[in-house]
C-alpha cells in the first residue's frame, strides 16, 4: 500500500481543440511542425492555457548504491558513484555542460550513496541507507524505506516549484541501477528478462550474459506477492524511487516532466502502475542504446524525440531534448496568425 497519496487527474480535454486551432491558424501549412504542433498541444493541455510556458526548468539527479553490484553485475565498480557525486558537484560531468547550456538549475540527491560525503554543502542530503540490499538474496529495500524514498523525492519536487519551476526531468547515478532496471521492466510489462537485460556501462556479449544468469536467478529465488510495490521494494534502488515519487509529485502539480533513457523511463513505467494518469505528464526525450530500451518505450506506447546513441544516464537525454520542446511552446507563442500578417491561408 502506497503510504502518500497523490491527487493526479488527466489533464482536462476541453481546452485541446482550441489549441489545435491557434496551431492551424499559425503562418505555416497545417501539419507542417510535426511533433512540435504536438508537444505545444500537450504543453497546453497540461496548464490550462492557449499561451503555455516553460519557467525557471530544473533537472534532480537522485544518487544511490546497489547491493546487487556484489555479484558483478555492472562493468563500472561501485566507487563510481560517490566519485561521480564528486564530479557533479564540481560542474565536470556531462550532465552539467548541457545544464549549463539550457540554463537549467540542477539539484544533486544523496539517496543512499554508501559513501560519507563531508562539507558538501551543494548536496542534498536524504540518505535512506548506505546503498539497497543484495536482491539476489534479500529484499532490496524495507516498506517503511519505500515510503521514505516516496516522500524525499517528492519533497524536492515541491521545493523545485515553489521557486517557479513548471518543468523537470530527472536524472540518476547508481552503479548497478540497469540491472534494478531491467528486473523491474520484466516483471511491469511481462517482456521476458532476456530481452530487458543490457551492457549497461560497457559489458562486451560474455558480460550481458552473466549479468543475465545473475538476475535470472535474482527472479528466481523472489518469493514475493507480486504487487506493484513489493516489486519496487525487492528490486529497487533508492535513487529510483524518489525519481518515482518526483515524478508523481510533479505531475499532481500540473508540472511538465521530461523523461530520460532507460532508467527513468522505467521509473516513469513504475510511477504509471500507481497513477497511469502520469504518463499525460510526461515527454519521452530519448530512446537509448540499452537493449530494453525500446521495448518498453514501445509498451508504454511512447514516441521519444530523440534517438542519439547515448547512453549516460545522468539526464542527459532529457536536457539535449529541451531546447525542442522550448521550440514547441515559441511556436505557439511567437509565430503570426495569417490574420496578423495578412497572409493568405494557403491550405
Amino acid at each position: 500500500m502506497l503510504k502518500m497519496n497523490f491527487n493526479i487527474t488527466s489533464p482536462k480535454k476541453d481546452i485541446v481543440p482550441y489549441l489545435i486551432e491557434k496551431i492551424d491558424n499559425l503562418t505555416k501549412p497545417k501539419g507542417s511542425l510535426g511533433r512540435l504542433e504536438e508537444l505545444a498541444v500537450q504543453i497546453g493541455a497540461i496548464q490550462q492555457t492557449l499561451s503555455p510556458s516553460l519557467t525557471h526548468p530544473h533537472h534532480i539527479v537522485f544518487g544511490g548504491d546497489h547491493g546487487i553490484t556484489a555479484e558483478g553485475v555492472s562493468y563500472s565498480p561501485p566507487e563510481v558513484t560517490p566519485q561521480m557525486v564528486f564530479n557533479f558537484m564540481e560542474g565536470g560531468a556531462g550532465i552539467n555542460f548541457l545544464a549549463r547550456q539550457h540554463s537549467i538549475k540542477m539539484k544533486i540527491v544523496d539517496s543512499g550513496i554508501n559513501y560519507d560525503f563531508e562539507n558538501m554543502d551543494q548536496l542534498i542530503d536524504l540518505k535512506v541507507r548506505k546503498g539497497t540490499r543484495n536482491y539476489l538474496h534479500e529484499k532490496a529495500i524495507t516498506q517503511s524505506e519505500f515510503d521514505s524514498c516516496i516522500e524525499r523525492g517528492a519533497q524536492v519536487v515541491r521545493d523545485c516549484h515553489k521557486e517557479g519551476c513548471n518543468v523537470i526531468s530527472f536524472g540518476e547515478m547508481g552503479i548497478g541501477n540497469t540491472s534494478s532496471s531491467s528486473i523491474w521492466m520484466s516483471l511491469l510489462t511481462g517482456i521476458p528478462l532476456v530481452e530487458c537485460v543490457g551492457a549497461g556501462s560497457g559489458f562486451d556479449n560474455e558480460g550481458v550474459n552473466r549479468k543475465y544468469r545473475i538476475l535470472k536467478q535474482a527472479l528466481d529465488n523472489y518469493t514475493g506477492d507480486g504487487s506493484v510495490i513489493d516489486i519496487l521494494c525487492h528490486f529497487g534502488g533508492y535513487e529510483m524511487l524518489m525519481a518515482v515519487g518526483g515524478m508523481l509529485q510533479a505531475a499532481e502539480l500540473n508540472m511538465v516532466i521530461l523523461i530520460d533513457g532507460f532508467i527513468m523511463t522505467n521509473c516513469i513505467l513504475a510511477a504509471s502502475k500507481l497513477y497511469p494518469e502520469v504518463l499525460e505528464y510526461s515527454i519521452f526525450c530519448h530512446q537509448g542504446d540499452e537493449a530494453g530500451h525500446k521495448l518498453v518505450l514501445d509498451y508504454l506506447q511512447a514516441k521519444p524525440l530523440l534517438h542519439f546513441g547515448m547512453r549516460l544516464g545522468e539526464g542527459t537525454g532529457a536536457l539535449c531534448a529541451y531546447p525542442l520542446i522550448e521550440s514547441s511552446v515559441r511556436m505557439i507563442n511567437e509565430m503570426s496568425t495569417f490574420k496578423h500578417a495578412k497572409v493568405t491561408k494557403y491550405f
